[in-house]
Formats: C-alpha cells, sequence, structure tokens
C-alpha cells in the first residue's frame, strides 16, 4: 500500500489512503496485510501519524473491528519495539546451572494482562498470581498504574508492598528471585502506553486494549491468559491463535479482566499449536455465592483480603481455585 513507507523515514507519514480502506464504515471498509499493518503500526509508535488522523485510525478500528491478519500485523510491530523479558533463570546461580535449568524447567511463565480494573467487584487478580507462584509457577503481570475511574491490578500489588519493576531487566530479576514480576506498560513501550492513553482524549477505547492483552512480553516459553470484554471478540482472538499459533488460554472476562467470575465461572478455551480445545466449562446458571468475598473493591480493602487468604485465614474462592488448576495444567511443558 503507497501509503505505508518506511518507519524510520523522518518525511510525514501520509495516512490518507489508509483511511479511505480502513474508515468506510463496519460494512464498506477494507482490511490491511498483515505486513500493512505492521507498517501501519510502526509509524504510530513512532510517531509519525498527526494526531487528527491518528484519531480516525483509532476511530475507524473501534468501528470496523481487527481482522486476525490485522491483529498480526500490530503484534508484529510492537513485540518488536518493546523490551522484551529474558526467560527467569530458576536453576541457580551458574551458567551451567542455567543452561541445565532450562531443560527442566517444568512451566512456561504465565503473562497475565491487566487494563480494565474493578468497578462492581473487588478486583482478584493479584490474588490469582500469587497462587500460580505457590504452585511453583512463574507470573508476569503487566497493565495499566493507574485509572481514574476503577481500582487497577497495579494499585493493589502497590497496597500489598509489592514492589513494581520500572524495566524489564528489573522483571527478567524478579521472576528469576522470586517467580512474580509485577510491570507497568509504559516502563515496557512509552509509545504503546501513549496510544492506550488516547481513550482519555478521545472518550472510547481503542485496538490498542485488545493488542494490551495479547502481549507477549517474555522472551521464551509463555502461556498467556487473554479476555475479552465483548463475546464478538472471542471469535477473533480464536480465529488469531487456531491461525498464528502461540500458547494462550481464552476467556470471558470479569470486568475485561482475566480472572474467574466468583458468581459465574466462565469458559476457558487452551490454545496450543493452533489447536483450541475448551478446558473448563462455562457454568450454566450461577448458584449462591458462599465465598467470602473483600468488603469493598478498593486497594487497600481487596489487598488486606488477599493476604489474608495467602495466609489460609480465608478461603481460596471456588472459581478460582478451578481457575488455578486449569493454568498450572496448560502451563506444564
Amino acid at each position: 500500500m503507497s501509503a505505508i513507507t518506511n518507519p524510520t523515514n523522518p518525511a510525514p507519514f501520509n495516512p490518507t489512503v489508509v483511511i479511505k480502506e480502513i474508515g468506510r464504515g463496519k460494512e464498506g471498509a477494507r482490511s490491511l496485510s498483515r505486513d500493512a499493518a505492521r507498517e501501519l503500526m510502526q509509524h504510530m509508535l513512532a510517531g509519525n501519524i498527526e494526531p487528527l488522523p491518528l484519531g480516525a485510525i483509532l476511530m475507524a478500528y473501534r468501528i470496523k473491528g481487527e481482522t486476525p491478519e490485522e491483529l498480526a500485523g500490530f503484534l508484529d510491530a510492537i513485540h518488536a519495539h518493546m523490551s522484551l523479558i529474558m526467560r527467569p533463570n530458576l536453576s541457580g546461580g551458574s551458567i551451567e546451572n542455567a543452561a541445565l535449568g532450562e531443560a527442566f524447567q517444568p512451566f512456561s511463565t504465565v503473562v497475565i494482562p491487566s487494563y480494565n480494573g474493578a468497578r462492581k467487584a473487588a478486583n482478584l487478580v493479584p490474588l490469582l498470581a500469587h497462587l500460580l507462584v505457590r504452585e511453583g509457577v512463574p507470573v508476569l503481570v503487566h497493565g495499566v498504574s493507574q485509572d481514574a475511574k476503577r481500582v487497577t491490578t497495579l494499585d493493589i500489588f502497590n497496597a500489598m508492598g509489592e514492589s513494581i519493576c520500572l524495566s524489564a531487566n528489573a522483571a527478567a530479576d524478579a521472576l528469576t528471585a522470586k517467580k512474580l514480576a509485577v510491570i507497568a506498560i509504559e516502563s515496557l513501550s512509552p509509545p504503546f502506553a501513549a496510544l492506550l492513553e488516547k481513550r482519555w482524549v478521545m472518550g472510547v477505547r481503542n485496538s490498542s486494549h485488545s493488542l494490551a492483552k495479547m502481549l507477549q512480553p517474555v522472551a521464551g516459553p509463555a502461556l498467556r491468559l487473554v479476555s475479552v470484554t465483548h463475546p464478538e471478540y472471542i471469535v477473533a482472538m480464536r480465529t488469531y491463535f487456531a491461525t498464528f499459533g502461540g500458547d494462550a488460554l481464552l476467556m470471558r472476562g470479569t470486568e475485561g479482566e482475566t480472572v474467574a467470575n466468583t458468581m459465574r465461572l466462565q469458559a476457558i478455551e487452551s490454545f496450543r499449536e493452533g489447536r483450541g480445545v475448551v478446558v473448563l466449562e462455562a457454568e450454566v446458571q450461577a448458584g449462591p455465592v458462599l465465598d467470602t468475598l473483600p468488603a469493598a473493591i478498593d486497594a487497600t480493602t481487596t489487598a488486606a483480603w488477599i493476604i489474608d487468604v495467602l495466609a489460609g485465614k480465608v478461603p481460596v474462592p471456588r472459581n478460582i481455585q478451578k481457575q488455578v488448576a486449569v493454568i498450572v495444567a496448560a502451563a506444564k511443558r
């Protein structure tokens, strides 16, 4: 496509042709190839597109939706641009041990994206992460550091006294030292974080919000936990993983977060080498909620409750227990 040029070229990017392709509404819009989508995202990350046409592109995708090929191209560009986190060395200090340990590490790193936060019910992503670590699974949590309208996962980790990593190297060290690393997206890719922030200017989320949940920021074997908010995105995500591969667990989110709903259990699909299998069935009808849950959704209350659960003072919610078992099984190498 002639409108997409070398993203390293300092000449201004002309987005007109792209907007004509993707901006014709839900029915009339045409989709980009994987290569063209990759180059478009490269320009977006490089800051080569002026605010007005950038807004037009983001809104066009909000209306049109992204094809699996476009998702793949966008992710190609983001992964090439971001700081990747090295796989943890869980075998001890020496190079010999590291090489030996790589062959015998029983689990892939579980990658948990967190970009929605809590609005109605307590955000239990930090509990899920800690329960997986207890099972010996290394866990990377990445997400937004703050949200003016919601309680973020990083808010709760902060309230629990968990250090937030400020770089990919720090995250790799944390994974090696304690099997848990928490990092804000701006520490992995400031330009991509800036695309996410456009929601506060435009009033609605854009493609970057879906892409953030699909990121693979770990250099090495990883299992991505991917959640969607709207049912139609399940189809696009399912097609993406079936077509382009990658290990992932796909589910309908709890307020968008990839943690089991304590009220009604969601289905979870496992993808490995392009093959998708339902590994946890959804509850057809929710039963009475017998679990003890946080009294409020604020970070301090939620953090204190999670600490009590981890100390054995409060039982783990049943649906989260089921999710942990599914993730542990899927993460085994």
